[in-house]
């Protein structure tokens, strides 16, 4: 019996718990919240959609009960204020910080093995508090945010090609920030042919710019953080732990040494599997490269120097 839990029973919470259920990656899915009967009605629709979509998985809603997380193979955490338009992700650490350390706290005391997956903003910044709350192996603790706008990316090529997304390949590493995430154009193909040679150099250049700003657009747009991709990349991120997948995706991990950086959580190419972070993936980046990654990861941390003042 695999069991998952999703702290937070917000829109991007309940999503992955939707997606979780709906692809069956786990055999029953808490969702939990602290606002009163938010997620069991949630948490209720979903299992009324059983019959409908041949749904086998089992959706269970509780309101602050940790009790009932128990046992849980992974922890998703996506607590926390969303953003509103005009605000950064790095404008939420204060109230965000505070959160995530309570719940993570809780957590564990009734799933002390879980592989904790971290969804929350500034979620690079997040994750390096998981870290440093906890002191759990590093291979435990994953933050979401390169899955997700690595997916942005692909939906932005294909947009480019007139193409299939699931056809398109590649990958953003970096910051999970407007202006700290790194789209690898470089390494970007469609059905192994290299899009530098598809498509000119400037409308490349508009889908990685695209790609950056792709959480303020819709931001902007729906008055809120978007939902429907960050829910369903957490959930990819779940199957590749639970079902052992060994899938390179992009995520949040704690370097020590590998990119020439250390004691900082930043999205690079990560082998997904039971384990969580199982290997971090070294691509061999030119020049240009190197120095985007390393302007971001001064960027991320300089975040990072405002947790103490956040948690005091």
């Amino acid at each position: 019996m695999s069991k998952v839990t999703v702290v937070g029973a917000g829109n991007v919470g309940a999503t992955c718990a939707n997606v979780l259920a709906i692809k069956g990656v786990a055999d029953e899915v808490v969702l939990l919240d602290i606002k009163e009967g938010v997620s069991e009605g949630k948490s209720m629709d979903m299992m009324q959609t059983a019959a409908l979509l041949c749904m086998n998985s089992v959706v269970k809603g509780v309101t602050n009960d940790y009790a009932a997380t128990e046992g849980s193979d992974v922890v998703v955490i996506t607590s926390g204020i969303p953003r509103k338009p005009g605000m950064t992700r790095e404008e939420l650490i204060g109230v965000n910080a505070g959160i995530v350390k309570s719940v993570v706290e809780n957590v564990l005391k009734h799933s002390p093995n879980a592989i904790i997956l971290c969804v929350s903003n500034p979620m690079d910044t997040m994750t390096y508090l998981i870290h440093k709350a906890t002191k759990l192996p590093k291979n435990r603790i994953i933050g979401m945010g390169g899955a997700l706008d690595s997916s942005r990316f692909k939906y932005y090529m294909s947009q480019a090609l007139g193409a299939n997304a699931n056809e398109v390949e590649g990958m953003v590493i970096g910051g999970h920030g407007d202006t700290t995430m790194i789209p690898l154009k470089r390494f970007a193909t469609y059905k192994g042919i290299p899009v530098s040679g598809l498509l000119d150099a400037e409308t490349f250049n508009k889908v990685a710019a695209d790609t950056m700003v792709g959480g303020a657009t819709l931001t902007k747009l729906l008055g809120t953080s978007a939902w429907y991709a960050p829910g369903a990349a957490s959930a990819m991120v779940v199957s590749a732990i639970l079902h052992n997948e060994k899938r390179i995706i992009p995520c949040s991990a704690l370097l020590k040494g590998e990119y020439g950086e250390s004691d900082l959580c930043i999205g690079v190419p990560c082998v997904l599997g039971k384990n969580g972070i199982e290997k971090i993936v070294e691509l061999d980046l030119n020049e240009e490269e190197k120095a985007a990654f390393a302007a971001s990861a001064a960027a991320v941390h300089k975040t990072n120097a405002a947790l103490a003042d956040a948690l005091k």
